[in-house]
């Protein structure tokens, strides 16, 4: 059975070269440099070829783009440095690579519709963001313009955490430490962004929207209780507005049928066992995708994927179930064959 990974990250040649390579780089560009296979492609075939009936869908790791300006023109000649890199390396391999995802430069929001349109074209399966831009929640009203765009289009999306150092556990501290902000913080960071899309009602306003969120999403299918039973009750913990009266205006009867029916998500857990059966018995088996999050491990690029497919071959599940998270779901949610 072929197994397609959906979310891998790698940093196209001319960009590693001409602006990752020449820049200073803290906390998770520092990660990027120090990760071989994520920039050499030699290293990079290496990998997906110690693993028989597997191949990769490749997108761009971090720092997001508006982190690394401020100024968006520039934002968007980043993201076409590494789309048109994409489109080329996926020509040049299409059995290692049989697809990419290209970076929509939020910065400036309408260079985000142009640009994903643009790779559309070029054979893009979809565009990747991240769960803030420098900052700005999604659901902000300047991001409109994107959301409906995707929504038209019908084009995937992949949602990516983004949350640095700078961003402190404690309000009464300079920095998050012992990288908190990566472990955790994370995870958070995706439900916090999910839970914006639901309630500011952009899932609602734009039911065709296809988000794939990464890590089976967070922390939320451990929290299942708290977004269920507990969000049924939403508004008695809040004395300054009506929290009640938002819940009654969404469409779908409860909370948390959104994070169940309105999100995909991969098996991207870092080769943990638990998460991973947490995140099965949550999501629906058409909303699950087989991805490892490669090439962020011990043996920077193996590892996760060697214990990512033992653990789901250690899970009993039917062989249609099997087929669904290793390659159907993705096709049908792309829209083409990847094998």
């Amino acid at each position: 059975m072929m197994r397609v990974d959906a979310y891998t990250h790698f940093i196209p040649t001319r960009f590693y070269k001409e602006v990752m390579s020449s820049s200073a780089h803290r906390d998770i560009g520092k990660r990027m440099m120090g990760v071989p296979s994520i920039y050499d492609v030699k290293k990079r075939l290496k990998v997906v070829d110690k693993f028989k009936d597997y191949c990769q869908i490749l997108s761009y790791p971090m720092p997001p783009f508006e982190m690394m300006t401020k100024n968006g023109r520039q934002a968007e000649e980043y993201a076409k440095i590494v789309n048109d890199g994409f489109a080329e390396l996926c020509a040049k391999y299409p059995d290692h690579f049989p697809g990419w995802v290209a970076q929509a430069p939020m910065s400036a929001p309408d260079a985000g519709v142009r640009e994903s349109a643009r790779a559309m074209k070029m054979g893009a399966l979809g565009v990747q963001i991240y769960t803030n831009v420098a900052g700005k929640p999604l659901d902000d009203r300047k991001f409109t313009p994107f959301w409906r765009a995707m929504n038209k289009t019908g084009t995937p999306v992949w949602m990516h955490p983004s949350r640095s150092a700078r961003f402190a556990d404690y309000a009464g501290e300079a920095k998050s430490k012992y990288e908190i902000w990566w472990a955790l913080g994370w995870s958070y960071e995706t439900a916090a962004a999910m839970s914006r899309l639901v309630f500011s009602g952009i899932m609602d306003k734009y039911p065709d929207l296809k988000i794939i969120t990464h890590h089976f999403g967070g922390i939320v299918p451990m929290l299942e209780g708290r977004i269920g039973y507990g969000w049924d009750q939403i508004g008695a913990r809040t004395s300054d507005e009506d929290l009640q009266k938002l819940k009654k205006s969404l469409k779908k009867k409860r909370p948390l049928d959104y994070f169940k029916e309105s999100f995909y998500t991969d098996t991207a857990v870092f080769g943990g066992k638990p998460a991973t059966e947490c995140g099965l018995a949550f999501y629906p088996t058409d909303k699950i995708v087989f991805a490892s999050d490669c090439p962020f491990d011990p043996e920077k690029g193996t590892f996760y994927i060697r214990e990512t497919l033992r653990i789901l071959d250690s899970i009993d599940m039917s062989n249609a179930k099997r087929k669904a998270i290793m390659y159907g779901n993705l096709e049908k949610i792309v829209g083409r064959k990847l094998r």
